[in-house]
């Protein structure tokens, strides 16, 4: 009940998006373009021009969503999310070499933030090794790992001509503009060939939430489903961070937000995927509302509303005595 009324949700924040623009179209209209019996000229504006940035941000908040719920079980960290653990820096550093160094295309770009991606987990899980991988450990890794990434990043900005600089510096913030089909195959790939393998393994998932020792009694190996785990939600931060940039905070923010909702225990996999796919949904249609156009890049209201989500967070979590 609760997927279907986030689903909803993000059905119509995506509605309301293809509508916003110079060109206005009613949500009535939109949806009769949907069917074939637009206004006139409005078929090649919604389905060419913004039908693509609304798919985008659908499927990257539904990775970012799906991804921040893993690694939050995982580590059993509210904090514990891509953005601060340093899997999604990762995708972002090997995006940008493929961009900066490379002078790559979509695909190409895809393939250095999966690259960078599963390096940088890789380095991750083997650092935070000490007779297993566990919660806060893994995630002072991956805070250290995102701060060496930073400074690599930052290299890479000084080494670059001024017009690649200034390239990876928009798609760097998290950027919705100019998307076209081919970063929306690029997000969808990421999600066909990921989401089942979170799927079947939502119930060891569960059960690692519990401990591993209580996991082993209920016939799930800890590590090779954490190893499974993580890769899976490497891969989905890395196919989103391909298709729009580090858009931050949604990876973190949507599983706690999902729990809220639904006010059940576990890592609400799907319930947090959706709330994902709302978050940037709503982000993109309050970019393009507030400026008037598409230019303000999502990132920026995702970084904004996130860090003022996360002060909170961390004031609620300093009063429980956790931090």
């Amino acid at each position: 009940m609760v997927c279907a009324a986030l689903v909803a949700l993000a059905a119509c924040a995506t509605v309301f998006a293809v509508g916003t623009g110079t060109y206005e179209l009613s949500p009535v209209e939109v949806v009769r373009t949907f069917a074939g019996s637009g206004p006139p000229g409005a078929e090649f504006i919604v389905l060419d021009l913004r039908l693509p940035r609304a798919l985008v941000a659908v499927l990257v908040g539904f990775g970012m969503g799906m991804a921040g719920a893993v690694f939050q079980s995982l580590t059993r960290n509210p904090l514990g999310s891509p953005d601060i653990t340093g899997f999604g820096n990762g995708a972002s550093a090997g995006a940008l070499v493929a961009i900066i160094l490379f002078d790559a295309g979509d695909a190409q770009t895809a393939i250095g933030a999966v690259c960078g991606g599963f390096a940088t987990a890789a380095a991750v899980y083997l650092l935070a090794w000490k007779r297993g991988v566990h919660g806060y450990r893994l995630v002072l890794v991956g805070i250290g790992a995102s701060a060496v990434l930073g400074s690599a990043t930052n290299f890479l900005y000084v080494r670059a001509d001024i017009g690649k600089a200034a390239q990876a510096a928009s798609w760097m913030i998290g950027s919705l503009n100019a998307r076209d089909w081919g970063d929306v195959r690029i997000a969808a790939l990421g999600l066909v060939l990921l989401v089942p393998v979170v799927l079947a393994c939502t119930r060891r998932l569960t059960m690692l939430e519990m401990g591993d020792d209580t996991a082993s009694a209920l016939g799930v190996p800890p590590e090779g489903s954490r190893l499974v785990l993580l890769c899976a939600g490497t891969g989905l931060t890395a196919m989103a961070v391909a298709a729009a940039g580090p858009v931050p905070f949604v990876a973190m923010a949507a599983p706690h937000l999902a729990r809220r909702v639904t006010r059940a225990a576990g890592p609400n996999v799907l319930p947090a995927a959706w709330m994902g796919a709302l978050l940037v949904s709503a982000a993109d249609l309050l970019t393009q509302r507030v400026t008037g156009s598409a230019l303000l890049p999502v990132g920026v209201v995702t970084g904004v509303v996130g860090g003022v989500y996360l002060a909170w967070l961390l004031r609620g979590e300093r009063r429980a005595g956790r931090v």
